[in-house]
This record gives C-alpha cells, sequence and structure tokens, in this order.
C-alpha cells in the first residue's frame, strides 16, 4: 500500500516510507556510480539520495546552501503538503523569495539522509538486483558515511564549495562532519542545537526508543516491509518518549497542566490532555515514517563523535575553516547549551554560542525561525 493510501486507511500499511510508484512530488534523485564504502567496514550498493532544490545555480556555482534536517525530517524543507509529501516543509519559513534563504538569490540544496525512509536508500529500499527491501540486513551506517553520500550528491550537481552548510540537530551533527571532513567545500557553517559527540544520555534515550521498536512483535528483525504490518506500536512509543526529550516541562505544564482530553475521564480508562498530544504525534509519524529507518539513523547518531580516529575533539574541530555560528535553545533539555559552548569554543573563529530563547525545548531550532533568520542573513551576508 502506497503512502498516500496509508493516510486514509483504519490501519497503516507496514511502512510509511515513501516507496516506487508514490507520487514523487518535488524529489529528484542521485544515484551513485559506484558502491560507498562504509566507516564500519563494507560498502553499499546502489545508492540513491533523494533531494530538493529551490532557486536557481549560479553559472559560477557559488550561490549552493546545503540544509540538512533532523532525524525524522526529510528533503522537503519548503513548500505545501501534498501528493508525495505528507508533511509542509519543515523549515518553510526560512527559504523562499526575500526570505533568510532567498530563491531569488541561493541555490538551496535539501537531501534526504542516506538510510533515510523519504526517496533515499534506506531498510525500505529494494535491494539491487531483487525486489525485496533491505530491511533488517541493510548495513550500520555513521554520519561519515551519509555526508560522503551528500559529498556525491555535490559531485554531480557541479558543487565545489557550499556557500553555507546549516543544520539542527542530526543534521548540525552532519554539518559538523562536512566542515571537519571537507573544509575546503563549507564556505560558512551554520550548527543549531546539535554536539560535537553524543553524549552518554542521548545514547540512553535513544537505546530505550530502539528497544522499544525492536521489541514489537511485528518487527520481525527489522524484515516487516512485505508482511502488510509493522511494528506500530514500537514505533509509536519510541516516537512518544523522544518528543517529551524534544520540548521542556514548562512548554507542557502551560499547555496541557492536569487536564483530561475533552470528555474523557483519566480515572475511568480516558486520557490526560497530553497523552492526547504524545497520541498524536506518534499517529503521525507511523504513517509518514519507517521503523527500520528509525532504528538506523538513531544508531548513526548515537555513534556520532567527530573526533573518532582524528585525535581527539579538539584535534577535529580544529580542522574547521568554515565562518561558523553555532546558536542553542536555553530550554533544550536533550541537546544543552553546554553542548553548543563546546563547539563555539573549539573551532576557530566561531561566535557563540548564540542562545535562542524558546519554551519549547529542541525542537525551538525548528520553530523559532524569527531568531534563527538573522543568523542564516549573518553568514551570507
Amino acid at each position: 500500500m502506497s503512502t498516500a493510501a496509508a493516510a486514509g486507511a483504519a490501519v497503516p500499511a507496514a511502512t510509511g516510507a515513501w516507496r516506487e510508484g508514490d507520487p514523487p512530488g518535488r524529489r529528484q534523485w542521485y544515484a551513485a556510480e559506484k558502491p560507498l564504502p562504509l566507516e564500519a567496514g563494507g560498502e553499499l550498493p546502489g545508492v540513491r539520495l533523494a533531494f530538493e532544490t529551490w532557486g536557481r545555480l549560479a553559472p559560477d556555482r557559488s550561490n549552493a546552501v546545503l540544509v540538512l534536517h533532523a532525524l525524522t525530517g526529510d528533503s522537503h524543507v519548503h513548500g505545501p503538503a501534498g501528493p508525495g509529501h505528507p508533511t509542509p516543509g519543515w523549515w518553510d519559513a526560512l527559504v523562499g523569495p526575500g526570505r533568510a534563504l532567498d530563491t531569488d538569490r541561493w541555490f538551496v540544496v535539501a537531501p534526504n539522509v542516506l538510510g533515510g525512509c523519504q526517496g533515499s536508500t534506506g531498510p525500505a529500499s529494494a535491494r539491487p538486483g531483487g525486489d525485496r527491501a533491505w530491511g533488517g540486513a541493510f548495513p550500520f551506517l555513521t554520519q561519515r558515511d551519509q555526508v560522503a553520500a551528500e559529498a556525491g550528491l555535490a559531485d554531480a550537481l557541479g558543487i565545489d564549495r557550499w556557500a553555507l552548510v546549516a543544520g539542527g540537530s542530526m543534521g548540525g551533527m552532519r554539518a559538523v562532519e562536512w566542515a571537519v571532513s571537507y573544509p575546503e567545500r563549507t564556505g560558512a557553517l551554520l550548527l543549531l542545537a546539535t554536539t560535537a559527540a553524543a553524549s552518554a544520555e542521548q545514547i540512553a534515550w535513544a537505546d530505550i526508543q530502539l528497544h522499544a521498536v525492536r521489541g514489537d512483535p511485528h518487527w520481525q528483525g527489522g524484515d516487516y516491509h512485505g508482511s502488510g504490518r509493522g511494528p506500530h506500536a514500537g514505533l509509536g512509543l519510541a516516537r512518544r518518549l523522544a518528543h517529551v526529550t524534544y520540548r521542556s516541562e514548562p512548554e507542557l505544564g502551560a499547555r496541557f497542566g492536569r487536564l483530561p482530553q475533552g470528555s474523557e475521564d483519566p480515572w475511568r480508562g480516558g486520557r490526560y490532555r497530553v497523552e492526547s498530544y504524545l497520541d498524536h504525534h506518534a499517529a503521525k509519524l507511523v504513517r509518514r515514517f519507517d521503523a527500520a529507518s528509525y532504528a538506523v539513523l538513531t544508531e548513526a547518531m548515537n555513534a556520532h563523535d567527530v573526533g573518532r580516529d582524528r585525535g581527539g575533539t579538539r584535534a577535529a574541530l580544529a580542522r574547521v575553516t568554515a565562518r561558523t555560528l553555532v546558536a542553542g535553545v536555553d530550554s533544550d533539555r536533550l541537546y544543552p547549551l553546554a553542548q553548543q559552548r563546546e563547539l563555539a569554543a573549539l573551532i576557530p573563529g566561531a561566535d557563540g554560542p548564540r542562545v535562542v530563547e524558546s519554551p519549547y525545548g529542541h525542537d525551538g531550532f525548528l520553530i523559532e525561525t524569527e531568531q534563527v533568520a538573522p543568523m542564516v542573513r549573518e553568514l551570507l551576508a
């Protein structure tokens, strides 16, 4: 069943991934000519990245901006929901004529991350030479593997150097990897609500989510894609837990308090309003995402350590030559400001950390676009 059909069904399809035959929307595709060598060993054949672009590439190719999404994001940074795109652009207010990423001036490129599920090669994709999904056989990826695939996309587009690489959360992990792995290709760098290396606490929260997904009886070792029923309960539980870490306690308290959901009575099987809120976000993710992709990307985030095999964090970040701005959200309890302070202190010439003031916790980097936009403009000035 396609994603579009699943959206109206009582029980979702086995996966919310984009599948061949679904509407392409604004997606374009880059196909690697050779297998991608992987940091953990082996290689991944048949790599494709879905991506979207806005604006026009200048003749000298100097106006390209790379925007990198977070865990459950995709290439659809700008534009409405519609066929092929289950949600509106996740940073819509920043992209377009006259906006911070002015598409009359800048050529904006947004790929769906390798291992993702909205058009790029991932566990829901068919294995080369067959029609079965990769499923549980999909290899372990790191952020460096994902950035290497994105470098292939840049080569295919003829972009030798990005005017700006920008990302928050998982996208920020890839952005800092870009600046360390390819300093000569990264002109400016915007790091939002991210870190130089995943912390023990971040890995711990992720571990609980991975257990939720893989503990679902419909997980089937990751090979559920052709079964008609995916690990929806596990993915929904993982999303509930994650969403609590993405927000702040004061915001949840102010929005929901202890109020019941409508006429429901929590003492008689009903829900509190905050429980209904979590149910809503769980159901939304199940219909637009793939559980195995969630697991692959979560493990890649856990593996993030910019200093690995580079002499440590300080030595790695010393390689950055981009004009850099680091910002964090004052209420972020998942990626606290101390992590952005470390990045700003160790990246040569970095300004910051700037502080985004927001009650929304980690999600503030997505929501507070009026505070993020001046940072983008400053780096592109």
